[in-house]
């Protein structure tokens, strides 16, 4: 009997010492894409909600959905892209918000609700949107940039960088070559395969955050890009401009969801409304550079920005392009694509 109390005794003190170096904090997880929120917002929600964050990045949405699916990390929060959402809801992965905690939604623009991944409003708060394109150098590059044939072009041989990510780098040949970037046809996607085997000699390599450095150093003329990381290279460097090629792109929608795995519901539901809060909104949206669907943060852009086509293209610039879907069920043709295309 003195032993089981002995035990207890150890148990409670540990529980309690544990508690002391925690701070008795509750513990919030998030999972979001590489640099992609200004830092000191988290900060900021941890000393007024008295929480500690943990905060963890991934580098595609193929990569976030595997650790998730395998109940991984225990994620509170997590910024996946529009048809990746439509997947993990499809799986049920994902709990529905409680948006009478989120009341801050108000001011996200009525048209990125609605939207085909998250028809109901149910699962998702739209964080950041944009497009992927064409990013150069204007001291290295002559030609005009207005297909994505130029990453073709035997003259820029390695000079490009191509998207480490099979949905993008698979989406834009298959708009090159005048297909949808969402087909399940095989025989388009092969085509697509001999494309990309075709370029993959005039590639310097396949990248993905480390983009950033190459193109404002000068080490590459060309490079496939997220609108937001061309704004913020842009900035770094006068030489490099943006292009939304005239075949068409990827319109993409970044969303925050709460995955199963969340511990803490509520305090992700707080942390989602602390997201969409109209100084914080433009803090991470100032920062990283991408486009905000928040209607007052984007108020308070500067208006060079605002007029920069990359961060905010004008309508006619997307009418060829195209939003992701999910396409799950022709998930192993396009993983043994891009697994045939980076082995050659």
């Amino acid at each position: 009997m003195k032993k089981y109390f002995k035990l207890v005794l150890f148990m409670v003190v540990a529980t309690i010492l544990l508690a002391g170096c925690s701070g008795g904090r509750e513990t919030l997880t998030v999972y979001n894409w590489g640099d992609y929120i200004d830092e000191d917002v988290i900060r900021e929600f941890e000393k007024e909600f008295g929480v500690r964050v943990v905060y963890d990045e991934f580098a595609t949405n193929e990569d976030m959905y595997v650790k998730i699916n395998a109940g991984g990390g225990n994620y509170d929060v997590a910024i996946p892209s529009d048809y990746m959402i439509k997947r993990m809801i499809d799986e049920d992965l994902l709990h529905k918000i409680d948006f009478d905690n989120v009341p801050n939604y108000q001011y996200i623009d009525d048209q990125f609700k609605d939207l085909g991944f998250d028809p109901n409003n149910e699962y998702s708060v739209p964080y950041m949107w944009g497009t992927v394109g064409i990013l150069y150098n204007k001291t290295m590059v002559d030609d005009p940039v207005d297909s994505w044939k130029i990453l073709w072009d035997e003259k820029y041989s390695k000079q490009i960088l191509m998207l480490d990510s099979q949905r993008d780098s698979i989406g834009i040949t298959l708009k090159m070559l005048g297909y949808s970037l969402n087909t399940k046809n095989t025989q388009e996607l092969e085509e697509a395969k001999d494309a990309l085997i075709e370029q993959k000699p005039l590639v310097l390599a396949y990248v993905g955050d480390e983009v950033k450095d190459k193109m404002i150093s000068g080490e590459a003329a060309l490079a496939v890009v997220w609108s937001g990381d061309a704004v913020y290279m842009m900035r770094e460097n006068p030489d490099l401009a943006y292009a939304i090629p005239e075949e068409g792109s990827n319109l993409w929608f970044d969303s925050m969801v709460i995955p199963k795995t969340s511990k803490n519901k509520e305090l992700a539901e707080k942390f989602i409304n602390f997201m969409t809060r109209t100084d914080i909104a433009f803090m991470n949206t100032d920062y990283i550079g991408y486009s905000t669907p928040h209607t007052e943060a984007k108020k308070q852009l500067d208006p060079s920005l605002m007029n920069d086509m990359a961060a905010y293209p004008a309508m006619e610039d997307l009418e060829d392009c195209e939003v992701f879907e999910d396409l799950s069920s022709s998930a192993s043709v396009y993983d043994r694509i891009w697994t045939e295309v980076k082995a050659k």
